[in-house]
């Protein structure tokens, strides 16, 4: 049986998306430890061959499924302006880090990285990922005259992003809309008056 699907772009195993799924939720209800291939294969209904046809390891799926899943995907916004744009993108990470189904995932990568040098790996490859999606907008920013074509677009997403990482994280507490209009707001005007 052919386990392969074409999606338009590379090569997935047919059921990649259940496998995405499975990944996900035991790096979320079993950590990192708990995550193994056997474990994948068994919750998303497939051999595990097909899981080492495909990926060597727990942490290239894993990589994969960071990367790949509709999961923890959201669309790169176009409101006309930088500031629109980082305030969406901004959201939609917050929702991220937030929502019943994904918080879990995010809170597991964050625990689980320190020491394991493999799963820091793998949070680079999603990290490098979203910033590869996110740099449209920064092209459109410089097109428009908003943005100048030296500023450093992971900079900019590192700070935005980390003050929601660590507010909802560290802190423990919430973010409000208007506490990320004000994050994006400082970012592009600086703290000086």
């Amino acid at each position: 049986m052919d386990e392969s699907a074409d999606t338009g772009t590379t090569a997935r195993p047919r059921r990649a998306e259940a496998i995405f799924a499975a990944t996900l939720e035991l790096l979320a209800t079993a950590g990192y430890e708990g995550l193994t291939m056997e474990a994948v294969a068994l919750r998303a209904g497939v051999n595990k061959t097909t899981l080492y046809r495909w990926w060597k390891s727990k942490d290239e799926v894993l990589a994969a499924a960071l990367t790949e899943s509709d999961l923890l995907t959201f669309p790169v916004p176009d409101t006309g302006s930088l500031r629109g744009d980082l305030i969406e993108t901004a959201r939609s990470i917050h929702c991220l880090l937030t929502d019943a189904a994904t918080a879990p995932i995010a809170a597991a990568v964050l625990a689980a990285s320190p020491g394991r040098p493999s799963l820091a790996a793998v949070g680079r490859m999603f990290f490098a990922d979203r910033a590869a999606r996110e740099h449209p907008l920064f092209r459109r920013a410089v097109v428009r005259g908003e943005l100048d074509d030296r500023t450093d677009p992971r900079l900019v997403m590192d700070m935005l992003a980390g003050a929601i990482w660590f507010r909802v994280f560290l802190r423990a507490e919430p973010v409000e809309a208007a506490d990320i209009d004000k994050a994006v707001d400082i970012v592009l005007n600086g703290i000086a008056a």
